[in-house]
């Protein structure tokens, strides 16, 4: 239950910091500057602060609200000369189209305003899901500064045609001298510009079209291959699993593209049963964070924990040893032997052996889980024909090279080769959308357009084919790859005619029209893959033999915000807080707190919210890296250390996003484990963090979470009673449930709509896709690393990591005589692996919202249809309501953030300001703001209701952070319609209130986590 579990958020609160008590009382972490502002406190002299000013800054009467009022800019617009036909005014338009930018593939809707893109959601009809990159892809499209405009020879500007006749000169003479020529591009996992590739190899014999990931998946290629004769990827459908074993993969991040959806569908409590997920792993992934039991191993003994988990299931005995965590692994070989063809085994160990045991544990078990027909293509990349490549550009055995939307010289690990290789090739060409380092590094550098602006088709998968349209025209002198390979292949034919022409082959019966309309078409895939007997023996020998333990291993991995690094320039995803560590603006080395201490490592909390690090001297078989910062992380395997990659590009990046460590260097052969790693502290200045973890923390308080075990949830005893018990007040000398008793009259809520939004804590995996869905569709200022630090993040949602631990409280603890020592003692041993638990957290829209009651100017109120809504331009920003919020929701707009240099993101540059939705306001400084329920999406439905004369339909109402949420956890609807599924979720025996003893009544309700201890 969650009463007897004590929730903490950072280290600090372990060793019973005062600095963090402070921090938990105080909504703002600094003071504000009233001397500078008003001079002399007592006389008020010796200020220059005008009785305007003065006005503003007290804050109690209407003149002030007036005088605020009074100093919103004012905007020309000018209306269409002639309107284009498809464009009505203030009506959104929205376009199905498939998003393949070479590590993220979704079927997605586009969202465009008089012709311009906003924002992106999922196609939910296509079974469609997106991520926090995918939300944020739509800003890239407006990078004037990263984006490649015009074609460029040696940095000068060129035009296509001048373009066309050097590079085909070149490559005819090359033809005609027989020198190799390599096409280097990432994954592109499309049918037409797969064909138009190999007319071009056909046209000139001498290209080789080789396929490079950043990020590699080869080992999983490579194995499945190997076992199933089809170099791709495994399909995964968790809604059928009932054990799941993953050893190191991050099935809910980036593995494989993620698997939310499906994960999510296995685990909803309400039909009795629920997946056991059981996640061995030395870095708190995402996905270990929302397994039911989470094993900490480093690395080296997760190999062999996978050879102990083969040997336990099948019965044989290849060669391994023994681990730490073998008592973990016998009970895990029983639940899948149990499970049956129910139990899948993962691994996201990128190596062919490891893998090849993984594929052979799911054939012994012969499971269903596993889908080895409806195949992925979402990584292609084949790192042994790039390793061969290096070694023959570097021999000068290369004349010519063109590369696609890739960026090695930034992300391979032995970038140094390959820019030293294109220095030999007669011929280098960079096709990209950005001017990144590869495109620096080549002779010419041909811009290519955003997925936005273009034509295509994707394949993500056997089964499935999805189409690629442009929603807007290109903003920049750009030319589809597709177009250009035709060109220089001599084919006069445009790539949207061959596409065209090319998809009639895949469509059947389905017309052009209607597939571009819905952007995928359903494919019936009659491939069956049978597997081919494989030396396991010998696979797990080499397996074990390249396995070299040492006493500090590196785990590299992605962070669900930045991925591989390609949108390191959208401020938006470098804002978006870590969902584990809730840090922003920086990579670090997580390290766990035994292996901290031992080294000297510390993240102390400042007074005003902010955390400090140390900085770390890594060095990874021969390749060092100096100061990167330290991050203290619970959940870290003790010997293992991890590190993110996408971070530290420099190339043509704003200065504000040039930030963290470029972690590829230590990605050697494409293995995010790395052996024989040393680390020493740096002597010197610490690193600034800006990191939220500690800041609007409403930790301590009771029943912020309430966790129910599935057996708990099962049985036959009554939740109120146990595990999601009610707050209860003393009334005329009974316990009675608190929302019985009420200080104010209720009105009357049961004519018109009453908005709810349910959020489910058990589906909710914490990707934070809705944190930037909020983002776009309520123009949300960035505000840089300098403000979060302190504590001036402007985010309306915010999804809150609590880790939990069963141990004693503090008044336990005096009970049982405990001193402080051994009680904080405990605590540490528990954050060496405690509970995960995500808590999305917004405005909560309280029917008695104290922030309401005390607005001096009345610029907070509640509306009749359950929202609480904000007056921008009454308000004058006294902050009361503020601090008046028990959920610490609410952000105060400390500066003008837009048309500022001082903050250059989107909202201070033209191409930027095009992402705004026009129908929400960009409010000025010196307001409050906070989460409105998305209220011009309500409205909007309703007015669209009205204009058709009909009622809304059910579960028609919807908000950006419910659209964009994958695995459904958040659910929008008016309670008022009892068809409506929030209707029936608010009256859940799950549901409850946050703080609800404090009677707010929230239109915000939340549903008990519930796990699967496998006792049910």
């Amino acid at each position: 239950m969650a009463s007897n579990k004590k929730y903490w958020k950072s280290v600090e609160e372990l060793k019973d910091s005062s600095v963090v008590e402070t921090l938990s009382k105080q909504e703002f972490v600094e003071e504000i500057p009233t001397d500078a502002f008003l001079g002399d406190q007592e006389t008020l002299e010796n200020t220059s602060t005008s009785r305007r000013d003065f006005l503003k800054y007290v804050g109690f009467t209407t003149a002030a609200a007036s005088l605020a009022a009074c100093e919103g800019p004012v905007r020309k617009s000018i209306p269409y000369v002639v309107k284009p036909n498809d464009i009505t005014p203030g009506v959104a338009d929205w376009y199905a189209t498939t998003i393949a930018d070479g590590y993220d593939f979704a079927n997605v809707l586009v969202k465009t305003r008089e012709g311009r893109p906003i924002q992106i959601m999922p196609n939910k009809e296509a079974n469609g899901t997106t991520n926090a990159r995918v939300q944020a892809s739509v800003l890239s499209l407006y990078d004037g500064d990263l984006r490649l405009q015009e074609p460029k020879n040696n940095g000068n500007n060129i035009t296509w045609a001048d373009a066309d006749a050097a590079i085909g000169a070149q490559l005819n003479q090359l033809k005609e001298e027989n020198k190799p020529v390599v096409f280097l591009t990432g994954t592109m996992a499309s049918p037409s510009t797969d064909k138009i590739a190999s007319e071009f190899i056909a046209a000139y014999p001498n290209v080789k079209h080789i396929t490079y990931d950043a990020v590699s998946e080869s080992g999983a290629a490579d194995a499945f291959e190997a076992m199933y004769g089809k170099r791709a990827l495994p399909n995964y459908d968790f809604s059928k699993a009932e054990v799941i074993a993953s050893f190191g993969a991050d099935f809910l991040g980036d593995f494989h593209g993620g698997f939310d959806k499906s994960y999510a569908a296995s685990r909803k409590p309400e039909g009795g049963k629920m997946s056991y997920h059981v996640q061995v792993e030395a870095n708190m992934s995402l996905t270990g964070a929302n397994a039911d039991k989470r094993v900490v191993a480093k690395p080296s003994d997760q190999v062999f924990a996978l050879l102990n988990l083969y040997n336990a299931v099948t019965g044989n005995s290849v060669a391994s040893k023994a681990t730490p965590v073998d008592a973990d692994i016998k009970k895990l070989a029983e639940a899948l032997k149990k499970a049956g063809n129910k139990g899948v085994v993962l691994t996201g160990i990128n190596d062919k052996n490891a893998q090849l045991i993984a594929l052979a544990i799911n054939k012994a078990l012969s499971s269903e889980v596993i889908d080895v027909n409806n195949t992925l293509n979402v990584r292609q990349g084949n790192d042994a024909e790039v390793a061969q490549f290096i070694t023959d550009l570097n021999a000068g055995n290369i004349g010519g090279v063109i590369t696609y939307n890739v960026d090695p010289v930034y992300s391979l690990a032995n970038s140094s080769g390959f820019v030293n290789g294109l220095k030999k090739a007669s011929l280098s060409v960079a096709i990209s959308t950005e001017n990144n380092a590869t495109a620096n590094a080549t002779q010419f550098a041909l811009p290519a357009p955003h997925f936005l602006e273009s034509w295509g088709d994707v394949q993500t998968s056997e089964n499935s084919y999805g189409l690629v349209q442009p929603t807007i025209q290109p903003l920049f002198n750009t030319r589809q790859v597709q177009d250009t390979l035709l060109k220089w292949t001599g084919n006069s034919t445009s790539y949207y005619e061959y596409l065209k022409a090319f998809s009639g082959t895949v469509l059947g019966g389905t017309s052009w029209n209607k597939a571009v309309h819905d952007g995928i078409v359903k494919i019936e895939n009659t491939a069956s893959n049978v597997a081919i007997d494989v030396d396991v023996n010998a696979a797990a020998a080499e397996l074990a033999k390249a396995t070299k333990a040492s006493a500090f291993e590196l785990n590299l991995y992605t962070k669900v915000g930045l991925g591989d690094g390609k949108q390191a320039n959208n401020p938006w995803l470098q804002e978006f807080p870590d969902p584990i560590t809730r840090a922003s603006w920086d990579n670090y080395l997580t390290v766990s707190m035994s292996d901290a201490k031992a080294l000297g490592f510390s993240n102390p909390v400042k007074d005003n919210g902010a955390i400090n690090g140390n900085y770390a001297t890594v060095k990874v078989n021969g390749v060092t890296i100096k100061n990167i910062p330290v991050m203290v992380q619970p959940g870290q395997a003790k010997g293992s250390v991890g590190l993110a990659l996408g971070f530290g590009r420099k190339e043509n990046l704003k200065p504000e996003m040039q930030v963290g460590i470029n972690a590829y260097p230590f990605y050697a052969n494409g293995n995010a484990i790395q052996y024989n790693v040393t680390i020493e502290k740096t002597s010197g200045p610490v690193h600034e963090f800006a990191c939220t973890q500690v800041q609007k923390t409403i930790a301590g308080r009771h029943d912020i979470l309430k966790v129910a075990t599935l057996k708990e949830y099962n049985s036959d005893v009554d939740p109120k009673h146990s595990w999601n018990k009610p707050a209860y007040v003393s009334y005329d000398h009974q316990e009675v449930e608190a929302k019985t008793i009420d200080l104010w009259d209720e009105h009357n809520r049961e004519i018109g709509h009453h908005f709810n939004l349910s959020i489910d804590l058990t589906s909710c995996t914490g990707c934070g896709a809705c944190v930037v869905a909020c983002h776009a569709e309520n123009n949300v200022p960035v505000v840089g690393k300098n403000e979060v630090r302190v504590g001036r993040d402007m985010h309306w949602l915010r999804i809150d990591r609590y880790y939990s631990s069963e141990v004693e409280t503090r008044e336990d603890a005096k009970e049982l005589g405990l001193s402080r020592a051994e009680t904080y003692r405990k605590l540490e041993t528990e954050a060496e692996n405690p509970e995960v638990t995500f808590q999305p957290m917004m405005c909560q829209h309280c029917n008695h919202a104290p922030c309401e009651t005390v607005c001096p100017v009345a610029a907070t109120s509640h509306g009749r249809q359950g929202q609480n809504q904000m007056a921008y331009n009454r308000c004058v920003g006294t902050r009361y309501c503020a601090n008046n919020c028990p959920y610490r929701v609410r952000r105060f707009n400390w500066f003008n953030y837009a048309d500022n240099n001082e903050f250059d993101f989107n909202m201070n540059n033209e191409y930027g300001k095009m992402v705004l939705n026009p129908d929400v306001v960009v409010r000025s400084r010196g307001v409050m703001e906070k989460c409105s329920m998305c209220i011009q999406m309500t409205q909007a439905t309703i007015l669209k209701a009205k204009k058709e004369g009909r009622a809304v339909n059910t579960d028609e109402f919807e908000t950006a952070c419910s659209s964009a949420c994958t695995t459904g956890a958040m659910v929008f609807g008016d309670i008022n319609n009892e068809k409506d599924e929030v209707a029936a979720l608010a009256e859940d025996k799950r549901a409850f209130h946050v703080l609800d003893y404090l009677q707010t009544k929230p239109n915000v309700v939340y549903q008990v986590k519930v796990r699967n201890t496998n006792e049910a």
